[in-house]
């Protein structure tokens, strides 16, 4: 179907003339035909999430799940910017700032996950998705690091553009910064208007309006993956903050931006809610997958540590610690236990053996020990680009 979804607004920038888009306000007239293959899709995406929300029945450590998972999405989405962190590099930041980590790709990293932390805690105090929260968030997205010079927490007074070098060789521009709170103050209606339309759509439209009003200098792509998941929190389809497309994006990365530019050029907004769908029914079903693998895990080296005699108390701690951190060398064990570091050291040496750790340096001193499978696990798909 075809949509006039916006205008192209003529601007002049340093002598040279160009089109910024001015994106209509949601919802899409006409209207979206929710018939036929759209409606199956978006069953099979809420059973799904129906899945993902019974997980805290079944996996006795959630809490410890979600700890890590947020970390995989904040470097996926991350990585989607350009970002060359691991999930071990974010690991041994967290640790102590190992030298030779990349420290601005690992703070931005880490900022992803204190300000993911801070929107999920203001909407449990039960403050409003809103364009306040949205900027509370992106002041903690950008601090510190690269973002610190890309006015955190404020929307832009300046015209910006996606690809290009220059707003008039650009693939898009977003409207001029004159009529951006024209365009913000819609969308917050819709965010809290609209009730009767089912809530993945909404997500799925209120991703794309976000992405294309592109209201920040910077940090928009992960503020507008994050805006996903903050909606569900909020609207209770999600119990627990589980789902996070982000990886769904970046294995989709051409088909992600091909997606976006079609609405906005056709109108082919089913097309885009249909992509999104299969999104939140893979991202799930991975979730969930990921989850029962972790538990496996978990499981079968609590068996094989209880068979290690005396140490195997000791050990059963040191094997929580790890649980948590992913890697730990004997100080940390140490402090975070309150076990001598020859007590640790011996089970770090028996961990070894059953092969549960594997010593990442070649050193003396400040040997480092990574949970090796555990590791492998959350890692998966979460190589830079």
């Amino acid at each position: 179907m075809q949509r006039q979804t916006g205008q192209y607004l003529l601007q002049t920038h340093a002598g040279e003339r160009y089109h910024a888009y001015l994106p209509a306000p949601l919802p899409p007239e006409p209207p979206l035909q929710l018939e036929g293959e759209l409606v199956g899709s978006l069953d099979r995406a809420n059973r799904a999430l129906g899945t993902l929300n019974g997980m805290a029945e079944w996996l006795p450590n959630i809490g410890l799940f979600l700890y890590q998972y947020i970390r995989k999405e904040a470097l996926l989405s991350s990585q989607i910017e350009g970002t060359q962190s691991s999930f071990a590099d974010l690991l041994l930041y967290e640790m102590a700032e190992i030298p030779g980590v990349p420290m601005d790709d690992t703070e931005e990293v880490s900022n992803y996950i204190a300000a993911l932390n801070h929107g999920l805690q203001r909407l449990r105090e039960g403050f409003p998705l809103s364009l306040r929260l949205l900027r509370e968030i992106h002041a903690i997205l950008l601090r510190g690091g690269r973002g610190a010079s890309k006015q955190p927490g404020e929307f832009r007074r300046s015209q910006n553009w996606i690809g290009g070098t220059r707003p008039g060789n650009a693939m898009f521009v977003p409207p001029p910064p004159e009529r951006l709170m024209e365009c913000l103050d819609a969308f917050e209606k819709f965010i809290h208007t609209n009730t009767s339309l089912p809530v993945l759509i909404k997500a799925a439209l209120l991703h794309v309006q976000f992405e294309t009003i592109h209201p920040f200098l910077d940090g928009n792509g992960r503020l507008g993956r994050l805006l996903i998941t903050l909606l569900l929190c909020e609207q209770k389809v999600l119990q627990q903050p589980l789902l996070y497309l982000s990886l769904y994006f970046k294995q989709q990365r051409s088909e992600y931006y091909r997606q976006l530019q079609q609405v906005r050029v056709t109108g082919d907004w089913e097309s885009w809610v249909q992509f999104f769908l299969a999104g939140v029914l893979a991202t799930a079903d991975t979730a969930v997958q990921t989850a029962r693998r972790l538990q496996t895990l978990w499981e079968q080296d609590q068996q094989r540590i209880a068979t290690l005699g005396r140490i195997a108390t000791s050990c059963a701690a040191l094997h929580r610690l790890l649980q948590e951190k992913g890697i730990t060398n004997i100080v940390q064990a140490s402090q975070m236990l309150a076990i001598n570091r020859t007590t640790v050291s011996h089970c770090l040496a028996r961990l070894q053996e059953l092969g549960i750790v594997r010593e990442i340096t070649a050193q003396r001193r400040n040997r480092l020990f990574v949970y090796d499978e555990y590791v492998k696990i959350l890692s998966d798909g979460a190589e830079p680009l």
